[in-house]
């Protein structure tokens, strides 16, 4: 038998308790995760087979990441088990659910330009950048409540809109080469007009001097 300060013992004690730190709302916020992680591999799968059904069960997933996203929250206040473990899962789920997973979308969808490519790299850099200064800013935010009065710049779940806007686009067989306002090439790369709105929504989402109040 292993004596009880041995590095395996305090390692396996470290993994429990973390689990003991696990709270009703993580497991939310993990099934937010975990359909962020779904669009991604039904995008490559949209890709590879070009099946429409494919694409629409990817952007489904954001609506239910989105909910999922709501009730970790409003679970985690009513049962007042907030906690710092709490809040880095919800920002690293939303990274993947509303940064990651909906840019992996659009160039599903044929945003596949050298300048779309930078711009929907700039759009998850925003949605990083956004969820990490809310983490250091929500308890001055906070002024002292349970939660925010408002949101400096938009949040990142407002992504969720674009995904509602390839989804229509996949619906209306406007993918790929139909894309809306087409392509038009400047310099070297190609860009697709659509993939602004991904600049439009990041440079959003990083404003200082837009407040969005929180519901």
């Amino acid at each position: 038998m292993m004596p009880p300060s041995s590095p395996s013992v305090i390692k396996q004690r470290k993994h429990f308790s973390m689990l003991r730190g696990f709270h009703l709302a993580d497991f939310f916020t993990l099934a937010n995760a975990a359909c962020g992680v779904a669009t991604i591999f039904l995008a490559m799968l949209y890709i590879v087979q070009g099946s429409v059904a494919h694409f629409l069960a990817a952007a489904a997933m954001a609506p239910a990441a989105f909910i999922f996203d709501v009730l970790d929250g409003r679970i985690a206040r009513w049962r007042h088990t907030n906690s710092a473990l709490g809040l880095e899962l919800d920002s690293l789920a939303d990274v993947i659910s509303f940064g990651v997973a909906p840019a992996a979308l659009a160039f599903a969808a044929g945003l596949r330009g050298g300048w779309d490519a930078v711009i929907l790299i700039y759009f998850v850099c925003c949605g990083v950048s956004r969820l990490a200064r809310y983490n250091v800013t929500a308890e001055s935010l906070s002024e002292g409540a349970d939660k925010v009065a408002y949101f400096e710049g938009t949040p990142i779940p407002t992504s969720v809109l674009l995904v509602a806007l390839l989804a229509v686009l996949a619906w209306q067989e406007r993918l790929g080469e139909n894309l809306y306002w087409g392509v038009w090439t400047l310099g070297p790369w190609d860009l697709h007009p659509l993939a602004l709105l991904f600049l439009l929504s990041g440079t959003l989402m990083i404003s200082k001097t837009l407040r969005v109040p929180k519901l």
